[in-house]
């Protein structure tokens, strides 16, 4: 099984530098694409590849890609990749930004020259102060070997890299609120249209990636679209770094081929739930996602198996529910997380968020009323898609509806008895 984007990372030395990169044929691609390739050949290629972006959202990459106006000679154009990963549960662009740094800056060069933008960020997340080490250093050996700066490999092509640690806020997961951010003001969301691809970063064409789909450029690059199509047996091209976390007995994370199951991934990779303990659920895609349960462990962990299943893949890093852990408490401490993250730019999210964390937190003590699970359904539905300015609030009612519809006699049970069992 082929997995080209961590088969070189090994956390028991340290992270590969330009020297161990190239040895490993780092750096190959961004020769292939400014030597031999027209921009448009490549986003073609990812197209075809059918990369979708693996920070959550799922839409092509190439497609994303082919909105970007190119009839604009000498126009400034921007590439971010969105490394801030605040949400809930998801770890994996941590591992690839510090085990091969490097993998990402060729693929930012390589995206970047497909749009031919001439300035990048990495939009990192205050916490990951070892990533922001390995960053700079990598990005520092990547100028001074010429894969950045001024007539790349003589091609003509010219791209400025820059590292941005961001102060740390889930609404930068947003591209419009990391672009605002990225100028200095509040991350909010902005309107759209227009959309960044047209007038993003100070007003300029920009596209913003996530770190796992940028990483994923090289290897397509090298190896073409039938390749990667390839190294997955489902309806999804390439693989996907899984993630686990709970009472599962080793918790960590897997590249693995994409359609992998919800049962493979607990069962084998995670060698099972831990002694005393037993699976109940699981937020399949980071804590943003629904519920699935047992009679959904074979689904497969594709974007339409899961959606088929009621959920969404996310970002395909799971968190596990086990049968002593309280899921009114589960939920609650999801929901005081997205309304503390709220940025409180519009009505139902401002005010409905800390509503409804309230409401939970009444239950969880022992004082919920009968009429608190009404109010909590009508949240889920006031707060859903298309009620609120960016899919913040739609993402936080997604644990809440489907805890509501799985665990409800739990939520009566809190109500009546006027406790929390589990206490």
């Amino acid at each position: 099984m082929e997995r080209p984007l961590t088969q070189h990372i090994n956390f028991n030395r340290s992270s590969l530098n330009l020297k161990d990169y190239q040895s490993v044929g780092g750096y190959q691609a961004v020769e292939k694409a400014l030597t031999s390739m027209a921009p448009g050949d490549i986003t073609k290629m990812v197209i075809e590849a059918d990369l979708k972006g693996r920070g959550g959202a799922g839409f092509s990459t190439g497609t994303k890609w082919s909105f970007v106006p190119m009839n604009t000679l000498g126009q400034t154009k921007y590439l971010i990749a969105n490394a801030d990963e605040m949400e809930p549960g998801t770890f994996k662009d941590r591992m690839l930004l510090e085990g091969n740094p490097h993998q990402l800056i060729e693929g930012m060069i390589v995206a970047a020259y497909a749009i031919q933008a001439n300035i990048s960020y990495v939009f990192l997340r205050w916490a990951y102060k070892k990533a922001a080490w390995l960053i700079k250093h990598a990005i520092e050996e990547a100028y001074t070997a010429g894969y950045l700066g001024k007539n790349i490999l003589g091609s003509g092509f010219n791209l400025e890299m820059h590292l941005h640690t961001g102060i740390g806020r889930y609404m930068c997961g947003e591209e419009t609120a990391l672009l605002n951010a990225l100028e200095g003001k509040r991350a909010t969301p902005r309107t759209k249209p227009p959309f960044p691809q047209v007038s993003g970063l100070f007003g300029k064409p920009t596209i913003v990636n996530n770190v796992e789909t940028l990483c994923n450029i090289p290897h397509i690059v090298n190896h073409g679209a039938d390749w990667f199509k390839d190294l997955s047996p489902g309806s999804d091209a390439g693989t996907k770094i899984y993630g686990i976390s709970g009472r599962v007995n080793k918790p960590g994370l897997w590249e693995l081929p994409m359609g992998t199951t919800v049962r493979e991934l607990l069962e084998t990779h995670a060698g099972g739930m831990k002694k005393g303990v037993s699976f109940r659920a699981v937020l399949p895609g980071g804590a943003s996602t629904d519920f699935l349960v047992e009679e959904h462990l074979d689904v497969k962990m594709d974007y339409k198996s899961i959606a088929a299943a009621g959920s969404r893949l996310g970002t395909g890093t799971m968190i596990v529910l086990d049968d002593q852990t309280c899921p009114v408490g589960f939920i609650h401490n999801l929901e005081h997380f997205f309304a503390q993250e709220s940025c409180g730019w519009c009505t139902p999210c401002r005010e409905g968020l800390p509503w409804t964390e309230k409401i939970l937190l009444s239950i969880e003590n022992g004082t919920g009323r009968p009429e608190d699970l009404e109010l909590l359904e009508m949240h889920t539905k006031h707060l859903g898609p298309g009620n609120t300015f960016c899919a913040l609030a739609p993402g936080a009612m997604e644990p809440l509806q489907s805890g509501l519809k799985y665990f409800r006699a739990d939520f009566e049970k809190h109500i009546k008895e006027k406790k929390c069992p589990w206490r």
